[in-house]
């Protein structure tokens, strides 16, 4: 018989017909007569019911169906009498295909931390908590290819071996085949990296930004999505190693319409995923983060303000608030002042621009005055930055000029340089951190849980 996955059973139940499922025990109780098993097939936050008569089976074999244990179940889907569903199967046959020892199955009891569900991370995704994390997930991943998509957008692979820092962070992860124990070195004693496989010293990418405007310079509106990697040594609840980036570039785009793209994304992804995991958010709202869904709504039923950093920073030198960290002009504002505009003061998502070029990054187009650059941030509540975008510097001379001034070199960037020699137009973009966007969808207060197997310092089994 052909496999009914539980989602499905539960949505649309045909009472009184012969189904199949197969799944993982969540529990099972029940007397010497009749057993009632809880089983999970992933599919959704709800478990279907199993009703056992156990004179029926071999009394020796089911005692292999304990929390834990994958069996599949051919029975009558049936109308259920007791509270909490809708639907449950009355067995006819039973087969186990997988054991799970009570007294090594590290998910007996129900109510497990998440810092020790993080050091059993090949089992957690059958938790709750974790299964409705990681429906989200993919839902969310499907609702970016699909904006991008209706949008016009090509999907565009960009390189995670690269010999340019995107962002001039200098914190990244080496690729080499040389033997560390007996490294080449040139005459002046440095590494040789022309006996390296790629004959240049190159690393895994913090960014498919650069390689982003190249495709957007040719198809027009591209997108990036994929991983990205960053060797600092940070063990906070915000960063990772291993991290996934959103990246869309777009010829002949300003910072206006940067920003109306990245108020309409996020406003579009965020309601679809409230659409489609509905179970799981209200879960996750009841379980972890009262004010989740109430969150959500706020993004998505207000319209973003669009102010300067000039007038963000005035606004919060009247506002008589005491920051932990001081605001002044020049400042790179920190998650309280971003919060401080969004939930106190505005009262809604704000997208912030024309920030001091001192803080931001070397291809970002300078405005007149010399002081400020086009770029943009998007601001959430309880996450504060969720976007970091700008209008990109098209002039190659302003653009030289500035990677000057910041002493970078023009060698593994020559090929950056030399778009803005040939058609060169305006053009903009964003990054956006999906494990952040995954924050806040999913009310999770770390970032290790919203993503299978987190890469941190000192932090790579699974």
């Amino acid at each position: 018989m052909k496999r009914n996955i539980i989602a499905e059973l539960l949505k649309n139940p045909a009472f009184g017909t012969p189904v199949c499922v197969k799944g993982w025990v969540r529990t099972r109780r029940g007397n010497k007569n009749i057993a009632f098993i809880a089983l999970n097939d992933g599919s959704t936050i709800h478990n279907i019911q199993i009703v056992v008569d156990l004179p029926q089976f071999d009394e020796e074999y089911l005692k292999g169906i304990t929390t834990g244990a994958c069996i599949r179940v051919n029975g009558m889907l049936v109308e259920s009498l007791g509270q909490g569903q809708s639907a449950e199967i009355h067995a006819k046959e039973i087969e186990i295909y997988g054991t799970a020892d009570p007294g090594a199955y590290p998910l007996q009891k129900k109510d497990h931390s998440l810092e020790f569900l993080r050091e059993i991370a090949y089992l957690r995704p059958r938790t709750n908590t974790f299964g409705a994390v990681f429906r989200i997930r993919h839902h969310l991943s499907y609702a970016i290819h699909d904006y991008f998509n209706k949008q016009g957008f090509y999907y565009f692979h960009t390189p995670i071996i690269t010999a340019s820092d995107a962002e001039g962070a200098g914190s990244m992860f080496r690729v080499t085949i040389l033997d560390a124990e007996n490294t080449p070195k040139t005459a002046a004693g440095k590494v040789d990296y022309s006996q390296d496989f790629f004959g240049r010293h190159t690393n895994l990418t913090v960014s498919g930004q650069l390689e982003g405007e190249l495709g957007a310079m040719a198809l027009g509106g591209v997108y990036t999505f994929g991983p990205t990697f960053r060797a600092e040594n940070s063990n906070t609840p915000r960063h990772l190693a291993e991290f996934w980036m959103i990246e869309p570039e777009v010829a002949f785009f300003d910072n206006n319409d940067n920003m109306t793209l990245a108020e309409d994304f996020l406003k579009q992804v965020i309601s679809y995923v409230m659409e489609r995991c509905k179970d799981d958010i209200e879960f996750l709202n009841n379980r972890y983060d009262t004010e989740l869904i109430e969150r959500l709504k706020f993004v998505l039923e207000n319209k973003f303000i669009r102010l300067t950093y000039t007038e963000g920073i005035e606004i919060l030198e009247k506002s008589g608030r005491k920051f932990e960290f001081p605001v002044y002009w020049g400042a790179d504002l920190q998650s309280e002042h971003e919060r401080y505009l969004v939930e106190e003061h505005f009262r809604c998502p704000v997208i912030m621009t024309d920030y001091p070029k001192e803080i931001k990054s070397f291809y970002m187009k300078q405005n007149d005055d010399g002081k400020t650059v086009r770029g943009m941030d998007v601001l959430f509540p309880k996450i504060g930055e969720i976007i970091g975008g700008s209008e990109r510097e098209a002039d190659y001379d302003k653009l030289l000029n500035r990677m000057n001034e910041l002493n970078m070199s023009q060698e593994s960037l020559w090929w950056y340089l030399e778009t803005r020699k040939f058609g060169t137009a305006p053009h903009a973009g964003f990054g956006l951190g999906f494990e952040r966007l995954m924050l806040f969808i999913t009310g999770m207060s770390n970032i290790r849980d919203v993503i299978p197997f987190p890469r941190t310092p000192k932090s790579a089994e699974f």
